[in-house]
């Protein structure tokens, strides 16, 4: 088989396989497919129900994953003219790990792992639903300035710690005894769960114990929160724009026909058959003999 013929093939299978793949009846499948595998799930949590119908639920696991993995085949058949574009979208390599990994015989025969490979097989749903899609590419996004928010909290958690052992682990010693004791009670501060009555203790031992919860509240509570929901506001815009720019048609440029290409050769030899005769025109003529 020539280059030529198997590049047509290869045009043609990803052109069928596009087809299906990119038809809503292939994609209600594929979500009815994953909410049933959801449901099955569910089921086999109920020990009662796995002794009755273990046969049964194991020959319904090993049906879903056949279906998948046609599924992932076809997808990948669909790129059968540009591979690595089937690479290049993080849902396909996504499926293609959860698919892959299913058949590796150290996690078939790891209870466990097994069961978290089916469970990831559920997270694919968000792949037919744009709106948890965005807010999964959210959390992603955001995980830098989470990262930077964490190592800020943790260091206002723990000056406000060192300065709550120092002022109330002597009157207070259950909440503020050590550091890990003052770090909890702050952190369930921070939440304004307790504020009144750390407060009333706190306002026993000292009033100016006032401008200790009340600064910490102020940053931990209210600056930093906020400071963490822009934070995710923002990886949520850039999301919705990533998911509009990727929903946009592109215009698909098809590949030459063999006939397109057989025209052009055709007038390439046109236009060589017409510089012959004009260089054969310009010879200079050979004058006649006398």
């Amino acid at each position: 088989m020539s280059e030529r013929t198997a590049a047509r093939l290869r045009r043609r299978l990803a052109a069928h396989s596009r087809r299906v793949v990119d038809s809503g009846a292939f994609t209600t499948t594929v979500f009815c497919l994953i909410t049933a595998n959801a449901a099955l799930l569910g089921v086999e949590t109920y020990t009662g129900v796995v002794h009755q119908w273990h046969a049964a639920l194991k020959a319904a696991e090993h049906l879903f994953l056949a279906a998948f993995t046609a599924e992932i085949l076809l997808r990948a058949a669909a790129h059968a003219d540009r591979p690595g574009d089937f690479f290049r979208d993080p849902w396909n390599v996504f499926d293609l790990l959860v698919v892959t990994v299913a058949f590796v015989p150290f996690a078939r025969e790891n209870a466990t792992v097994l069961r978290l490979l089916r469970l990831a097989r559920v997270l694919r749903a968000a792949r037919f639903l744009p709106q948890l899609r965005i807010v999964i590419v959210a959390v992603g996004k955001s995980l830098p300035g989470t990262l930077s928010f964490l190592l800020v909290g943790a260091l206002l958690l723990y000056v406000y710690a060192m300065v709550g052992w120092v002022f109330f682990a002597d009157d207070d010693p259950e909440h503020y005894g050590s550091l890990g004791r003052a770090v909890l009670t702050l952190f369930l501060l921070m939440t304004l769960d307790g504020l009144g009555d750390a407060v009333r203790a706190g306002l026993e031992i000292s009033r100016w114990s006032i401008l200790y919860f009340a600064s910490f509240v102020l940053l931990g509570s209210f600056v930093l929160v906020n400071l963490l929901i822009g934070v995710v506001i923002n990886s949520l815009q850039e999301a919705s724009a990533l998911e509009a720019g990727q929903d946009r048609p592109v215009p698909a440029q098809p590949p030459p026909a063999e006939e397109s290409i057989l025209a052009l050769r055709a007038r390439i030899a046109d236009a060589r058959r017409t510089l012959d005769d004009l260089e054969a025109g310009l010879e200079p003529s050979v004058p006649p003999r006398l």
